[in-house]
């Protein structure tokens, strides 16, 4: 919940004069719905894929002050985010909401980011693993594991998120490997597992995301602070590269 137009219009004017170059990442913007039109417009004719923060489990109805993902389709949102922590933690979505969402998305043609992670009490009790394959296995339980051959699925470790503490790359990489598996023992679907994207969403900035994404299992990162300006934005997008 950052930025107003006019913060908003010079982040996405930065982002877009600074694509040259840019060729092996695939970049996505999430703006507030307000923002979503305005920044469809905005990236018309770029490389740059839009997506939303949260969408309804609801198609449509007497739901006010929710968003529909055939509303998020209309303005041009290819993805969407689900199940994001703060979503979990502050405003009470449980697992079974999440992957009512997580459904809905799919048969709107949208394509889910779905947002995996423990607290910090959880990773220092030892149920990381735990926490992950509950949250996972809700949404795996409803879709099978053909329903990620169209999602993508983030990793944000809720003690990493805006705290300035950060995963090590193994500590990330374990838990990549670990979601990258339960994918592939859901029905045995090694293939599906194979191709699924994996984030990480755990205070990336251009500091750490060379050696981050150098992991096996990590597919790129899921941006929250760093990407409110530009050219750090940017940095991380080239760190694949």
């Amino acid at each position: 919940m950052n930025g107003t137009l006019s913060s908003i219009v010079p982040l996405v004017e930065g982002i877009k004069q600074g694509l040259e170059g840019i060729t092996y990442t695939e970049i996505a913007v999430c703006p507030p719905f307000v923002y979503l039109q305005r920044v469809a417009e905005m990236i018309r004719g770029t490389s740059i894929t839009l997506g939303a923060q949260n969408a309804s489990q609801e198609e449509e109805g007497a739901y006010t002050g929710e968003i529909s993902c055939k509303m998020l389709r209309d303005v041009g949102c290819h993805y969407v985010i689900l199940g994001h922590s703060e979503r979990r933690h502050l405003f009470g979505e449980t697992s079974e909401v999440v992957a009512k969402k997580f459904v809905r998305a799919l048969s709107s043609q949208l394509v889910p980011i779905l947002c995996l992670g423990e607290l910090r009490e959880e990773r220092e009790t030892g149920k990381t693993k735990a926490v992950i394959e509950e949250q996972l296995k809700t949404v795996l339980d409803k879709t099978g594991a053909e329903g990620f051959k169209q999602a993508v699925i983030a990793y944000e470790p809720v003690w990493a998120i805006g705290t300035g503490l950060t995963a090590t790359p193994e500590q990330a990489q374990e838990v990549h490997g670990f979601i990258r598996d339960l994918v592939a023992g859901y029905e045995s679907e090694r293939r599906i597992a194979n191709q699924v994207r994996i984030l990480y969403g755990g205070s990336v900035n251009p500091n750490n995301a060379k050696e981050i994404f150098a992991m096996q299992d990590i597919d790129g990162g899921l941006i929250g602070g760093a990407a409110l300006k530009a050219g750090d934005f940017l940095e991380i997008c080239r760190a694949p590269s």
